[in-house]
């Protein structure tokens, strides 16, 4: 694309252009020629400068592209767009609610581990529950062990050692898991349960008091298994007291049942991954349909991935509901960019092979077609990775772009359903949440028919238009909160948790 934005004058220079290489799809060509060093644009924004003179008619690659210099974080345009859209009613979906208000998309026992160490302990006995225990709790969906690779061998009082204990604990309290969790300690671990979960616990049956500040985790009082104490003697001993406690968890969770909720109890996190050139004009411009349909009808919407936002921040604060909302962004993206900066990086890191092969030449143009999952609805809070979720309507949370990362933050912040959108294809998956797949183009969603759930390429060949993919993708989040399977429940793909830790590992 040139970097003309006059449409008729684009139009006018279009006429009789031919290619003069291979395009390949999806990519950019020069509408007319581009001097060395001139802007590129795309989405109307510069996303580059030309490195040598780009012929009218040529490809537009990657390494014709030299990656503008990030926007600084000062005299930026503060909570100056007033967004006021119609309020959305008389939606609903059949949902599990809880006794904090919080409502569940799906019903499931969730085993905590403190510590990498007690994964395989946990992987047995998930495995013999859902053998042995599941089938005698019909109302049950799964049982799910929270591993992750935190707990010990960290420097755990470290700046930013907070984010991956308050990530761990957060998820724990997930809607989906009905108040109730297991947690499997080894013993010797520095993230204590004590530590996880400050308030107060309830050890084998027996509360035990903390002298640690108390956080907010409402009632939550989970049953701890400690694999290091005396009573367990040998291996079959720890399994049968990880199963006494899960039975009498699920008899609990058995009891619930799915209620009338309005669209409102949505918490539903979006992202992209292996993103292409026609994300930003296909899939994720659907997102940001659906996202302001959710916020007009109440809900919460959550939007994240720094790195991917990072060159729009401008749009962002001008979106702001007020100047502390806005500061809070900004706040945020300067965390992250001297976080980047101590590991001698920058936001170019971000793009990957899979993405310039799609057609996006760098992290400016990513963004620009990510950012519009969003919407156009004003941004009401910001959460830094790992918090709680305490508000409606439209959130940016603040997380690396990483799939496997931001969908577990999100999972933290409370979440109970998630939209992916992908260009290249991946089977990404989470096991907590139903995780909506939407294909950026009409040959991945055939070819990947039994994966993807939502085919928004039918936008770029003229077969549906974005309110129209927008609308089924809204009508779809119903359905899936009230319990339809996506492809990735029905062939049970899920990745695993990968928690945040930006402290030292000792």
């Amino acid at each position: 694309m040139a970097n003309d934005t006059n449409q008729e004058q684009t139009q006018e220079q279009t006429r009789g252009l031919r290619l003069i290489e291979a395009v390949p799809q999806g990519h950019k060509l020069a509408l007319r020629q581009i001097e060395k060093d001139q802007a590129i644009t795309r989405y109307n924004v510069t996303i580059g400068y030309a490195s040598e003179t780009i012929a009218a008619g040529r490809w537009v690659h990657e390494n014709l592209v030299q990656l503008p210099p990030a926007r600084t974080l000062d005299q930026l345009p503060i909570a100056t767009r007033a967004i006021h859209l119609p309020p959305l009613e008389g939606y609903t979906f059949q949902g599990y609610r809880n006794v904090d208000g919080s409502v569940g998309t799906r019903n499931i026992l969730a085993i905590t581990t403190t510590v990498q160490c007690v994964a395989g302990v946990v992987e047995c006995a998930v495995k013999r529950i859902k053998e042995g225990l599941l089938p005698r709790f019909p109302n049950v969906d799964d049982v799910v062990g929270l591993e992750h690779s935190y707990g010990c061998g960290v420097a755990i009082d470290a700046p930013g050692a907070q984010i991956p204990i308050r990530t761990v604990r957060n998820i724990s309290l997930n809607p989906n898991f009905g108040g109730q969790a297991l947690v499997v300690s080894l013993g010797c671990e520095k993230m204590q349960p004590s530590r996880l979960f400050p308030a107060s616990v309830k050890l084998m049956g027996t509360k035990i008091p903390t002298s640690l500040p108390a956080e907010t985790t409402s009632a939550f009082e989970p049953t701890i298994v400690c694999l290091q104490d005396a009573q367990h003697v040998g291996f079959e001993s720890m399994i049968t007291s990880i199963m006494h406690s899960a039975e009498q968890q699920l008899a609990i969770l058995n009891q619930r049942q799915r209620v009338t909720c309005a669209a409102a109890d949505l918490v539903v996190g979006v992202q992209c991954g292996g993103s292409d050139a026609f994300s930003g004009v296909t899939a994720n411009p659907a997102v940001g349909f659906a996202t302001d349909l959710l916020v007009r009808a109440g809900a919460s919407v959550m939007f994240s991935e720094v790195t991917e936002v990072r060159d729009g921040i401008d749009q962002l604060t001008a979106r702001a509901a007020t100047p502390e909302v806005a500061a809070a962004m900004i706040r945020e993206m300067d965390w992250y960019d001297l976080y980047l900066k101590r590991g001698g990086v920058d936001r170019s890191a971000n793009t990957t092979p899979g993405n310039k092969k799609g057609g996006l030449s760098n992290i400016v143009e990513k963004a620009m077609g990510s950012i519009v999952k969003s919407g156009s609805s004003a941004i009401s809070g910001v959460l830094a990775p790992g918090e709680k979720l305490a508000q409606k309507g439209l959130i940016y949370a603040a997380t690396p772009a990483s799939d496997f990362i931001c969908g577990t933050l999100q999972l933290a912040a409370g979440m109970n359903i998630h939209i992916f959108t992908t260009g290249r294809g991946t089977p990404y998956g989470l096991a907590a949440v139903p995780v909506i797949k939407v294909a950026t183009r009409n040959e991945l969603a055939e070819r990947w028919h039994d994966l993807m759930d939502i085919n928004a390429g039918k936008i770029a060949s003229g077969d549906a238009s974005i309110d129209d993919i927008g609308w089924e993708m809204f009508h779809l989040i119903l359905a899936v909160a009230s319990g339809k399977k996506t492809w990735a429940e029905y062939w049970k793909l899920q990745n695993a948790l990968v928690l945040f830790n930006p402290a030292p590992i000792t």
